[in-house]
């Protein structure tokens, strides 16, 4: 039987899911201090059929092992030499997963600033740039459910976007059947959006609800 944790991420569509991670806190207990970050950005992918994922046409090697895990399993991998973070939703040997794009600072900030070396808004907005913020920086946790790793996401303590911007993904082939797919979703204003333009940013309540 899946716990309460597990449930929250299976049971719906992965996009759903997907948008109703924004606002959730992302946690990481390192061994220098505890950091963390409100998610403002995500990308679902949807398995087998999704031209974008890497489960693609069933792919399946030792690598991508940990996405046909149980919902709420830890699946993280490297791109050109960086690491990103997706979390595996959906039933076990259902490999669909959700990408976090961006986070907004909340826990750890200093500690976030000295794993980057880098202030601002650049700190996390991008996949690659939260994951070594937060100071993860190998494999190690891959394959590990959040529920009792020291990575997770608080599903109880959260902010809710004024406004949910849905568009297609970043960096996907947009030749592939579903590159052009509506499945990057992210919380409207927010500083901490990839790319987001300083013209659109709330610089004062970040695109949250009072």
């Amino acid at each position: 039987m899946l716990t309460k944790y597990q449930q929250f991420f299976t049971g719906r569509p992965t996009v759903e899911i997907a948008k109703d991670l924004l606002g959730k806190r992302v946690c990481y207990a390192g061994l220098y201090g505890k950091t963390g970050g409100y998610i403002v950005e995500t990308e679902a992918y949807l398995g087998e059929n999704d031209s974008a994922s890497h489960a693609f046409n069933g792919r399946r090697t030792d690598y991508t092992a940990s996405l046909y895990g149980m919902p709420g399993d830890i699946y993280l991998y490297q791109i050109r030499g960086r690491y990103c973070f997706d979390i595996v939703v959906q039933d076990e040997e259902e490999p669909q997963g959700i990408l976090l794009r961006g986070i907004e600072p909340c826990e750890g900030i200093d500690l976030m600033k000295r794993h980057r070396q880098m202030t601002g808004v650049n700190l996390t907005n991008g996949p690659a740039k939260l994951v070594q913020a937060l100071g993860i920086n190998s494999r190690q946790l891959d394959g590990q459910p959040m529920a009792g790793s020291p990575l997770y996401v608080d599903l109880e303590n959260f902010k809710i976007p004024r406004e949910i911007i849905t568009t297609a993904r970043i960096g996907v082939n947009l030749a592939g059947k579903d590159g052009a797919k509506p499945r990057r979703f992210f919380v409207a204003g927010n500083p901490y959006v990839s790319g987001m333009h300083k013209r659109e940013m709330d610089l004062e309540k970040h695109g949250w609800k009072d």
